[in-house]
């Protein structure tokens, strides 16, 4: 399984957030609760969806531990940061390179594919991983935990460095 390797820019967000761990899983209420107000987002671009996770240190990724929190994002990508909707909040991606997946399937099957991409693919890469928000961006072929549902993982990577 080979990504594509693409710079991404600056990319600006409207959602909602939690702070959550995998021991205390949130993600259903959170969509729950942003997919009902999608719409009151006036400046959205397109119909998209952005799932997202932003750790606080690579070390999450050191070791796995279900009990480490992250933020997690219900979000879509807009034009600009004016006007955001009462218990919203913004988010913005930096510009930087990033390790694009194409993932089919369930969302039972989505852990193996990261553990592939983490455990795997990016110690065999010329890439390490970067510290900005990894996404999951789902489009018009995102069947909500169907098996021929199809949306792409964004991995933040740079080049290795020569230690």
């Amino acid at each position: 399984m080979t990504p594509s390797i693409t710079s991404l820019p600056e990319t600006k967000l409207i959602g909602k957030k939690v702070r959550m761990n995998f021991l205390n899983n949130q993600v259903q209420q959170l969509w729950k609760s942003f997919m009902p107000r999608k719409k009151e987002i006036l400046n959205s671009i397109v119909n998209d969806l952005y799932s997202v996770e932003v750790y606080d240190s690579l070390s999450y990724f050191d070791s796995f531990n279900p009990a480490t929190v992250f933020d997690k994002w219900a979000a879509v990508k807009v034009t600009d940061l004016e006007t955001i909707p009462d218990g919203m909040e913004k988010l913005i991606i930096p510009s930087g390179l990033y390790a694009v997946f194409t993932f089919t399937g369930t969302d039972n099957e989505a852990p193996a594919m990261y553990q592939y991409i983490i455990g795997s693919w990016i110690p065999s890469s010329s890439y390490e991983l970067d510290l900005r928000p990894h996404f999951a961006l789902m489009g018009e072929k995102y069947k909500n935990n169907d098996p021929d549902s199809e949306e792409e993982f964004w991995i933040p990577i740079k080049p290795k460095s020569d230690e």
